[in-house]
Protein backbone atom coordinates (compact mmCIF):
# COMPACT_ATOMS: atom_id res chain seq x y z
CA UNK A 1 0.00 0.00 0.00
CA UNK A 2 1.10 3.34 -1.04
CA UNK A 3 -0.31 7.06 -0.94
CA UNK A 4 0.54 10.66 -0.67
CA UNK A 5 0.43 10.80 3.23
CA UNK A 6 1.49 6.76 4.17
CA UNK A 7 3.37 4.17 2.90
CA UNK A 8 3.71 0.54 3.74
CA UNK A 9 6.54 -1.72 2.70
CA UNK A 10 5.94 -5.64 4.24
CA UNK A 11 9.24 -8.24 3.60
CA UNK A 12 10.43 -11.03 5.04
CA UNK A 13 8.20 -10.58 8.21
CA UNK A 14 8.82 -7.41 8.54
CA UNK A 15 6.30 -4.09 7.74
CA UNK A 16 7.54 -0.76 7.80
CA UNK A 17 4.80 2.11 8.29
CA UNK A 18 6.36 5.42 7.31
CA UNK A 19 4.72 9.03 7.46
CA UNK A 20 5.12 11.10 4.18
CA UNK A 21 3.83 14.39 5.37
CA UNK A 22 7.17 16.17 5.54
CA UNK A 23 8.61 17.82 6.35
CA UNK A 24 6.85 17.88 9.95
CA UNK A 25 4.19 14.94 9.44
CA UNK A 26 1.45 17.12 10.93
CA UNK A 27 -1.14 14.43 11.53
CA UNK A 28 -4.70 15.39 10.00
CA UNK A 29 -7.82 13.72 9.29
CA UNK A 30 -6.81 12.46 6.11
CA UNK A 31 -3.45 11.39 7.52
CA UNK A 32 -5.27 9.27 10.27
CA UNK A 33 -7.84 7.44 8.41
CA UNK A 34 -5.03 5.84 6.17
CA UNK A 35 -3.10 5.27 9.14
CA UNK A 36 -5.88 3.13 11.03
CA UNK A 37 -6.94 1.61 7.45
CA UNK A 38 -3.40 0.26 7.14
CA UNK A 39 -3.47 -0.52 10.37
CA UNK A 40 -6.26 -2.81 10.06
CA UNK A 41 -4.86 -4.34 6.90
CA UNK A 42 -1.49 -5.30 8.65
CA UNK A 43 -3.10 -6.66 11.99
CA UNK A 44 -4.59 -9.24 9.33
CA UNK A 45 -1.20 -10.22 8.10
CA UNK A 46 -0.09 -12.79 10.16
CA UNK A 47 3.25 -13.02 8.32
CA UNK A 48 4.08 -9.80 10.24
CA UNK A 49 6.19 -10.64 12.88
CA UNK A 50 7.18 -6.88 13.60
CA UNK A 51 6.29 -3.48 12.74
CA UNK A 52 8.68 -0.86 12.54
CA UNK A 53 6.68 3.20 12.55
CA UNK A 54 8.92 5.58 11.59
CA UNK A 55 9.06 9.20 9.16
CA UNK A 56 9.86 10.98 6.63
CA UNK A 57 11.36 14.69 6.61
CA UNK A 58 12.52 16.77 9.33
CA UNK A 59 10.97 15.02 12.03
CA UNK A 60 8.77 11.97 13.05
CA UNK A 61 6.15 14.35 14.29
CA UNK A 62 5.07 17.71 14.63
CA UNK A 63 1.37 16.50 16.30
CA UNK A 64 -2.35 16.69 15.55
CA UNK A 65 -3.21 19.48 12.91
CA UNK A 66 -4.52 22.11 15.41
CA UNK A 67 -6.75 23.09 12.61
CA UNK A 68 -8.87 19.92 12.93
CA UNK A 69 -9.72 20.82 16.49
CA UNK A 70 -11.91 23.33 15.56
CA UNK A 71 -15.71 22.98 16.91
CA UNK A 72 -16.76 21.34 13.62
CA UNK A 73 -13.83 18.99 13.19
CA UNK A 74 -13.03 17.91 16.88
CA UNK A 75 -15.95 15.70 17.19
CA UNK A 76 -14.69 12.98 14.77
CA UNK A 77 -10.84 13.62 14.54
CA UNK A 78 -10.48 12.65 19.03
CA UNK A 79 -12.24 9.60 18.49
CA UNK A 80 -10.44 8.53 15.08
CA UNK A 81 -7.10 9.48 16.82
CA UNK A 82 -8.09 7.14 19.45
CA UNK A 83 -8.65 4.01 16.79
CA UNK A 84 -5.11 5.11 15.57
CA UNK A 85 -3.43 4.36 18.88
CA UNK A 86 -5.76 1.48 19.91
CA UNK A 87 -4.48 -0.44 16.91
CA UNK A 88 -0.92 0.76 16.94
CA UNK A 89 -1.02 -0.11 20.78
CA UNK A 90 -2.88 -3.25 20.42
CA UNK A 91 -1.14 -4.90 17.38
CA UNK A 92 -0.37 -8.14 17.55
CA UNK A 93 3.30 -7.87 16.96
CA UNK A 94 5.42 -6.31 18.45
CA UNK A 95 5.74 -2.83 17.48
CA UNK A 96 9.06 -0.26 17.03
CA UNK A 97 8.95 3.76 16.54
CA UNK A 98 12.13 5.35 15.40
CA UNK A 99 12.19 8.58 16.36
CA UNK A 100 14.22 11.29 14.75
CA UNK A 101 14.01 15.30 14.59
CA UNK A 102 10.77 16.06 17.01
CA UNK A 103 7.99 13.46 18.49
CA UNK A 104 5.47 16.56 19.55
CA UNK A 105 1.89 15.94 21.44
CA UNK A 106 0.11 13.49 18.78
CA UNK A 107 3.64 12.37 17.64
CA UNK A 108 4.78 11.66 20.86
CA UNK A 109 1.47 9.62 21.70
CA UNK A 110 2.44 7.27 18.46
CA UNK A 111 5.64 6.51 20.22
CA UNK A 112 4.18 5.84 23.59
CA UNK A 113 1.49 3.38 22.00
CA UNK A 114 4.54 0.97 20.46
CA UNK A 115 6.15 -1.22 22.21
CA UNK A 116 9.97 -0.45 21.59
CA UNK A 117 11.22 3.32 20.65
CA UNK A 118 14.38 4.37 19.98
CA UNK A 119 15.88 8.02 19.44
CA UNK A 120 18.66 9.94 17.18
CA UNK A 121 20.41 11.90 20.18
CA UNK A 122 19.65 15.23 18.70
CA UNK A 123 15.64 14.44 18.14
CA UNK A 124 13.36 15.83 21.48
CA UNK A 125 9.88 14.40 22.61
CA UNK A 126 7.09 15.78 24.61
CA UNK A 127 3.80 16.35 25.23
CA UNK A 128 2.83 19.97 24.67
CA UNK A 129 -1.11 20.49 24.77
CA UNK A 130 -1.04 22.13 27.82
CA UNK A 131 0.47 25.31 26.34
CA UNK A 132 -2.90 25.36 24.25
CA UNK A 133 -5.17 24.96 27.31
CA UNK A 134 -5.87 21.32 26.06
CA UNK A 135 -4.65 17.92 27.23
CA UNK A 136 -3.04 14.40 25.69
CA UNK A 137 -5.50 11.99 26.56
CA UNK A 138 -3.53 9.07 24.99
CA UNK A 139 -0.45 10.06 27.03
CA UNK A 140 -2.27 10.49 30.26
CA UNK A 141 -3.31 7.02 30.23
CA UNK A 142 0.10 5.54 28.87
CA UNK A 143 2.65 7.56 30.62
CA UNK A 144 2.17 6.63 34.09
CA UNK A 145 2.95 3.49 33.78
CA UNK A 146 6.01 3.65 31.22
CA UNK A 147 7.99 6.74 33.09
CA UNK A 148 6.04 6.32 36.62
CA UNK A 149 3.58 8.98 38.27
CA UNK A 150 5.49 12.08 38.95
CA UNK A 151 7.86 11.57 35.42
CA UNK A 152 4.43 11.87 33.87
CA UNK A 153 2.75 14.47 35.43
CA UNK A 154 6.09 16.68 35.24
CA UNK A 155 5.30 16.23 31.46
CA UNK A 156 2.02 16.44 31.37
CA UNK A 157 1.75 19.67 33.51
CA UNK A 158 4.68 21.64 32.18
CA UNK A 159 4.25 20.59 28.19
CA UNK A 160 8.41 20.89 28.37
CA UNK A 161 9.92 19.06 25.56
CA UNK A 162 12.29 16.27 26.69
CA UNK A 163 15.96 15.99 25.25
CA UNK A 164 16.93 12.77 24.03
CA UNK A 165 19.14 11.38 26.60
CA UNK A 166 16.66 12.76 29.75
CA UNK A 167 14.04 10.05 27.73
CA UNK A 168 16.03 7.45 27.85
CA UNK A 169 16.67 8.02 31.40
CA UNK A 170 13.02 7.90 32.33
CA UNK A 171 12.65 4.93 30.35
CA UNK A 172 10.63 6.67 27.55
CA UNK A 173 12.58 5.29 24.61
CA UNK A 174 14.71 1.96 24.58
CA UNK A 175 17.91 3.53 23.37
CA UNK A 176 19.69 6.74 22.00
CA UNK A 177 22.16 6.83 19.71
CA UNK A 178 23.42 9.24 16.75
CA UNK A 179 21.53 9.64 13.60
CA UNK A 180 23.15 7.71 11.04
CA UNK A 181 22.72 4.83 13.14
CA UNK A 182 19.34 5.22 13.50
CA UNK A 183 18.45 2.85 10.46
CA UNK A 184 21.55 0.51 11.87
CA UNK A 185 19.85 -0.06 15.71
CA UNK A 186 16.47 -1.11 13.82
CA UNK A 187 17.40 -3.63 11.38
CA UNK A 188 19.62 -5.18 14.21
CA UNK A 189 16.12 -5.51 16.59
CA UNK A 190 14.31 -6.35 12.83
CA UNK A 191 16.85 -9.37 12.50
CA UNK A 192 16.37 -10.33 16.13
CA UNK A 193 12.78 -10.58 16.06
CA UNK A 194 12.03 -11.94 12.68
CA UNK A 195 14.00 -14.64 13.45
CA UNK A 196 11.85 -16.19 16.33
CA UNK A 197 8.15 -17.46 16.24
CA UNK A 198 5.55 -15.42 15.54
CA UNK A 199 3.20 -16.90 17.66
CA UNK A 200 5.86 -16.91 20.72
CA UNK A 201 6.12 -13.06 20.07
CA UNK A 202 2.52 -12.56 19.93
CA UNK A 203 1.73 -14.52 22.88
CA UNK A 204 4.28 -12.64 24.54
CA UNK A 205 2.89 -9.17 23.75
CA UNK A 206 -0.60 -10.56 25.18
CA UNK A 207 1.17 -11.65 28.46
CA UNK A 208 3.18 -8.02 28.58
CA UNK A 209 -0.83 -6.60 28.01
CA UNK A 210 -2.09 -8.00 30.89
CA UNK A 211 0.84 -6.64 32.92
CA UNK A 212 0.26 -3.07 31.29
CA UNK A 213 -3.19 -2.87 31.60
CA UNK A 214 -4.98 -3.46 28.16
CA UNK A 215 -7.01 -0.60 26.45
CA UNK A 216 -9.79 -0.04 28.90
CA UNK A 217 -13.01 1.82 29.78
CA UNK A 218 -10.52 4.31 30.63
CA UNK A 219 -9.96 5.78 27.09
CA UNK A 220 -13.52 6.19 26.43
CA UNK A 221 -13.56 8.38 30.07
CA UNK A 222 -10.25 10.51 28.48
CA UNK A 223 -12.35 10.53 25.36
CA UNK A 224 -15.50 12.22 26.99
CA UNK A 225 -13.28 14.37 29.15
CA UNK A 226 -11.72 16.06 25.75
CA UNK A 227 -14.82 16.59 23.87
CA UNK A 228 -17.50 16.86 26.58
CA UNK A 229 -15.99 19.34 28.88
CA UNK A 230 -12.52 20.56 28.22
CA UNK A 231 -13.72 21.72 24.61
CA UNK A 232 -16.66 23.66 25.52
CA UNK A 233 -13.98 26.18 27.72
CA UNK A 234 -13.35 29.22 26.81
CA UNK A 235 -9.48 28.65 27.07
CA UNK A 236 -9.61 26.22 25.11
CA UNK A 237 -10.72 27.73 22.34
CA UNK A 238 -8.51 30.56 22.70
CA UNK A 239 -5.29 28.50 23.20
CA UNK A 240 -6.22 26.72 19.68
CA UNK A 241 -7.36 30.26 18.17
CA UNK A 242 -4.30 31.89 19.33
CA UNK A 243 -1.69 29.28 18.19
CA UNK A 244 -3.72 29.67 14.51
CA UNK A 245 -3.15 33.30 14.77
CA UNK A 246 0.65 32.85 15.46
CA UNK A 247 -0.08 35.28 19.03
CA UNK A 248 0.19 35.17 22.61
CA UNK A 249 -3.11 33.51 24.10
CA UNK A 250 -4.93 35.48 26.37
CA UNK A 251 -6.16 33.08 29.78
CA UNK A 252 -9.55 33.68 31.19
CA UNK A 253 -9.40 30.34 33.28
CA UNK A 254 -12.62 29.18 32.91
Amino acid sequence: MTDSLISVETKSGASFLTLKRAPLNVLDIATLTQLESALAELTRDESIRVLVLKAEGKMFSAGVDVADHTPDKVGGMIPLFDRVCRALANFPAPTIAIVHGHALGGGCELVLCCDLAVMSDNAKIGQPEIQLAAIAPIAAMRLPQLVGYRNAADILFTGRTLAADEALKMGLVNAVVPAEQLEQWVEEKVTRLTNLSRVALTMTKRALHLGFGAWDSSAAELERLYLDELMKTEDAHEGLTAFMEKRAAVWKHK
